[in-house]
C-alpha cells in the first residue's frame, strides 16, 4: 500500500436535481470535491452532462440507480423491478429480496444496468468508476451483473463501500449501534465484491469514508476525519447541494446537504488537508493504478 495519504471526494447524485449539480459544481469549482457519480435517470441528468463537459477537471462515474428512482428501460420491459411508470422500489431491502428470489428479476436488473451504462457512455464522458445509489451495487446480485459489465466495457474501478465505525462513532456514538450494524453488513458484502473484482481485474480503492455519517459531512465531521486517514487512497463520498430543492426534500429530507457543501468549500478544511500532506485524487488515478492480485 502507498505510505502517503490520498484522497478522493466524490459527490453522489450527480443529476438528480439542477440545485444538486449546482451544489456539485461549486463543490469542485471552490472546494476540495474531485469527482462525481451521475445518476443517468435523474431529473437534471442531461444538464449535468453539459456540467461535466464543460468541466474537465471533474471526474464522473456511473451511480447506478435501482431504487427510488426511474429506469432507462420501458416498464414493459421491467415488470419484475419496477412499477407501470417505470419507477423502482422506494425499499431497497424490497427490491433486494426480488433480485434474490426471482430469475425475471435478475434478468431485467442485468439489462437495465447495462441500459445504464450504455446511456452513460453515449454522451461521450469517460466513465471512470462505478457505485449505487443507496449502495445498491453492494448487494451480491447487483456486484455480479457490473463486475461482468465492468469487464464487458472495459469500466477500470469500483467503489467498494466498506468503512471502519471507529472514528464515526467516536465522533457522534449517538447512532453508535445503527454504525455497527452498517459496519458488519457491509464488511461481509465487501469482501466478497473485493474477491469479484480482484478476479476480473478491477480496482477500487484502499478505504472508504463517509457511510456512517451519509448526509452528515460537516465541517466539524471532516476536521475529526482527516488526521485520522489511513495510508494509500481513501475514498470520501458526500450529497452536496444547493437548497431549497424539492427532489432533495422528496428522497433524503434528514441530508443536511447545505451543511455539506458548505464543508467541502471551508477554508479550514481546506488549510487542514494541505497541513497534513493529504493529496486530492480522482477516480481517474485510481483506474491508472495495476489490478490488486
Amino acid at each position: 500500500m502507498n505510505a502517503t495519504r490520498s484522497l478522493i471526494v466524490n459527490g453522489d447524485d450527480l443529476g438528480l436535481s439542477l440545485q444538486v449539480n449546482a451544489g456539485i459544481l461549486q463543490a469542485h469549482q471552490q472546494g476540495i470535491l474531485t469527482d462525481a457519480s451521475l445518476m443517468v435517470t435523474g431529473t437534471a441528468w442531461r444538464e449535468a452532462v453539459e456540467l461535466a463537459r464543460a468541466t474537465p477537471t471533474l471526474s464522473v462515474g456511473l451511480h447506478v440507480t435501482l431504487v427510488q428512482g426511474k429506469a432507462v428501460l420501458p416498464p414493459h420491459l421491467l415488470s419484475a423491478i419496477s412499477d407501470f411508470g417505470g419507477n423502482f422500489p422506494n425499499d431497497a431491502t424490497l427490491a433486494g429480496l426480488r433480485y434474490f428470489f426471482s430469475r425475471r428479476a435478475r434478468e431485467q436488473l442485468y439489462a437495465e444496468c447495462r441500459a445504464q451504462i450504455e446511456r452513460f457512455l453515449s454522451t461521450g464522458l469517460t466513465l471512470t468508476h462505478i457505485d449505487g445509489h443507496v449502495n445498491i451495487h453492494m448487494h451480491p446480485v447487483v456486484c455480479d451483473a457490473l463486475v461482468a459489465l465492468m469487464q464487458e466495457y472495459d469500466i477500470p474501478a469500483m467503489r467498494v463501500t466498506n468503512e471502519d465505525p471507529k472514528i464515526a462513532v467516536a465522533f457522534d456514538a449517538r447512532q453508535r449501534m445503527r454504525k455497527l450494524r452498517e459496519a458488519f453488513i457491509f464488511s461481509q458484502l465487501a469482501r466478497r465484491a473485493t474477491r469479484k473484482l480482484q478476479a476480473a481485474r478491477r480496482v477500487f480503492p484502499d478505504a472508504l469514508v463517509g457511510l456512517h455519517q451519509s448526509g452528515q459531512v460537516d465541517e466539524q465531521y471532516l476536521l475529526h476525519l482527516l488526521p485520522q486517514l489511513p495510508p494509500g487512497i481513501t475514498e470520501l463520498y458526500c450529497h452536496p447541494a444547493v437548497l431549497p430543492c424539492p427532489e432533495v426534500a422528496r428522497w433524503t429530507p434528514t441530508y443536511r446537504r447545505a451543511d455539506e457543501l458548505a464543508a467541502l468549500t471551508s477554508e479550514r478544511v481546506r488549510t487542514t488537508i494541505n497541513a497534513l500532506g493529504i493529496t486530492l485524487v480522482s477516480y481517474r488515478d485510481v483506474a491508472s493504478l495495476p489490478a490488486r492480485p
